[in-house]
């Protein structure tokens, strides 16, 4: 996946993203408030993306929902880069929520959910196996 340039509409930040339509995998195309848009199609549900996989059910309404079932349902994913996008807002998960990933000996890297999109978008890029569960306010 190429991106070739993107667009940041005042405000209320709307950031486009052109991907290589050569690829076949899941990239994040936009983003902004309330959506995420993967391969052209925009979701409004917090959901897990890989770059063979799209789960639409994963995750909780807002960063408040996140639960331990949400944090734990992460540890049988195969991937070199775990990320977790809060939302709007980088918020950090209480450490009570992290332990079952910390014991499984995974990492998690925390951000934005705007963050994520592109750490995704540059390490699909690269090639690498990243899975990013995206929380959408």
């Amino acid at each position: 996946m190429a991106i070739n340039r993107y667009k940041v509409e005042a405000y209320n930040v709307t950031v486009k993203l052109q991907a290589d339509p050569r690829s076949t995998v899941n990239t994040v195309t936009a983003y902004g408030a309330g959506h995420v848009d993967v391969n052209g199609q925009r979701l409004t549900r917090s959901l897990l993306l890989m770059p063979d996989r799209l789960d639409e059910n994963w995750g909780p309404d807002d960063f408040a929902a996140l639960t331990a079932w949400h944090v734990t349902s992460l540890i049988e994913i195969s991937c070199d880069v775990l990320l977790l996008g809060t939302g709007n807002r980088q918020h950090f998960p209480a450490p009570v929520l992290l332990c079952p990933l910390i014991e499984a000996g995974r990492s998690i890297e925390v951000m934005d959910t705007p963050a994520a999109c592109r750490t995704y978008n540059i390490l699909v890029a690269e090639g690498r196996m990243v899975a990013a569960a995206l929380i959408i306010e």
